[in-house]
């Protein structure tokens, strides 16, 4: 065997310090910080692939005006918990330029970050219909949204998507409806973290589903844009992104400021909610919370409990993002783009030192280079790749938490910088010596 660059005691050290029993279950969070003390440890350099976190610049028209409102001195005001008219007016111009729906700008409601939106519709869609308290995810999906309802106490079912591509997604999702306890249905597009593209023939089926059996469907659009195989910038002109919201009138689409605009850390989001569904008294919600439709109790009542609201200056920046994307001044896309061509690079590096895609197709077509991608090797599992790569300086989170059945890997793209290309390279060569494939 070939000396690993990361020595395994330093590793194996620093898992038992933290109790970590099974790697395969390692959250973000611990496997962040094995790196993390690891490379201190070392001296070595590690490749950090474990974190979705936006590694570019944050937009400067968004950073310009959010500096202006704070100076014009909106920090003293509190927001309408509706939301600053200017965004809500914007984001339904985002919605109709980039995936020509119509959506009223009363029913565009700001949120912190997609994470509060996921929250508090989790909380909306659980409380709307007797006996509908499950929430169906089409896995693999952001684990941190199972948390959010475990906190709330709210049942959940689950099921990978990779068997279940095609004419195959609507039976199966159905097979799940026919119980009649599913109040949501929840799935990113792209996903995180396999990067498959749902298509409008596998939207129109969950749509028709959604509306057969009364149920609300949440559209994560967290890498709005980011299929990179088309260009789905261009503003008021197909392509657009592709949605469930032409199928059904019973969905909510969540489109956050973290990524397409590089904004995380100012947590800011919109949560976009059907006209109809908006306006929508469902009995339970309207005894509850005295006779409001299904958006005000969104914004007045859980909204308002759980934040009082969203940061006013922030407002002012997500409004200037989309103002300048739908009238053409800033192209998001030209710039997220970086996160496909480094997806690429790191593909062809993994797959010539006998790794593979384990997400590899998206039903006839490759899966696109992008934000995430999925490896695995021969005859290792989840947790044997992940914690055997910590030893080269590796870091990366196992597909099981993600509710994968695959074995494998989920990599980031997002903190790769140019020159540990060369350092993966040697790394993985070095990796394919110590386990030689038969």
């Amino acid at each position: 065997m070939k000396p690993t660059p990361i020595k395994r005691e330093i590793v194996d050290q620093l898992v038992s310090e933290l109790g970590i029993q099974d790697f395969a279950k390692a959250t973000i969070r611990e496997v962040k910080q094995v790196a993390a003390r690891a490379e201190q440890a070392s001296g070595v350099e590690y490749i950090k692939m474990e974190m979705g976190i936006p590694g570019l610049p944050a937009a400067q028209v968004g950073v310009d005006a959010q500096v202006k409102a704070l100076q014009e001195g909106i920090a003293h005001s509190y927001p309408d918990i509706q939301g600053l008219p200017e965004l809500k007016r914007q984001a339904s111009r985002f919605v109709k330029a980039f995936i020509g729906v119509d959506i009223a700008p009363e029913g565009c409601v700001p949120v912190c970050g997609s994470m509060q939106g996921t929250f508090a519709s989790f909380l909306t869609c659980s409380q709307a219909q007797p006996g509908k308290d499950t929430v169906l995810f089409i896995d693999p999906g952001f684990p941190v949204q199972k948390m959010q309802l475990q906190v709330q106490g709210v049942k959940y079912e689950t099921f990978d998507v990779y068997d279940f591509r095609g004419p195959k997604l609507g039976p199966k999702i159905e097979s799940y409806l026919q119980s009649e306890k599913i109040c949501a249905i929840v799935y990113s597009n792209p996903n995180n973290p396999s990067w498959v593209c749902l298509t409008e023939d596998e939207l129109q089926q969950i749509g028709q589903l959604a509306t057969q059996y009364d149920v609300v469907v949440m559209e994560d659009l967290a890498y709005f844009a980011m299929d990179f195989r088309q260009d789905l910038s261009i503003p008021f002109q197909p392509p657009y992104q592709p949605t469930v919201a032409r199928y059904t009138q019973n969905y909510m689409l969540l489109i956050s400021g973290s990524k397409a605009f590089s904004y995380a850390g100012e947590r800011i989001g919109v949560t976009c909610i059907s006209d109809q569904l908006f306006h929508r008294h469902f009995p339970q919600l309207a005894q509850r919370y005295e006779g409001l439709p299904f958006g005000l109790v969104f914004s007045t009542r859980m909204l308002y409990a759980l934040s009082s609201g969203t940061s006013h200056s922030a407002q002012y920046a997500m409004a200037a993002m989309m103002r300048a994307a739908c009238d053409g001044e800033y192209r998001f896309r030209d710039e997220v783009k970086v996160y496909g061509d480094r997806a690429h690079k790191l593909k062809e590096i993994f797959c010539r030192h006998g790794f593979h895609i384990v997400y590899d197709r998206d039903m006839d077509q490759p899966i696109a280079d992008g934000f995430y991608f999925t490896i695995g090797y021969p005859g290792m599992t989840s947790g044997q790749l992940a914690r055997e790569l910590m030893y080269y300086g590796v870091s990366a989170i196992c597909l099981v938490t993600t509710g994968s059945h695959q074995e494998g890997l989920r990599v980031c793209t997002s903190f790769i910088e140019d020159h540990q290309y060369q350092q993966l390279d040697e790394r993985m060569a070095i990796f394919a010596q110590n386990h030689p494939l038969n």
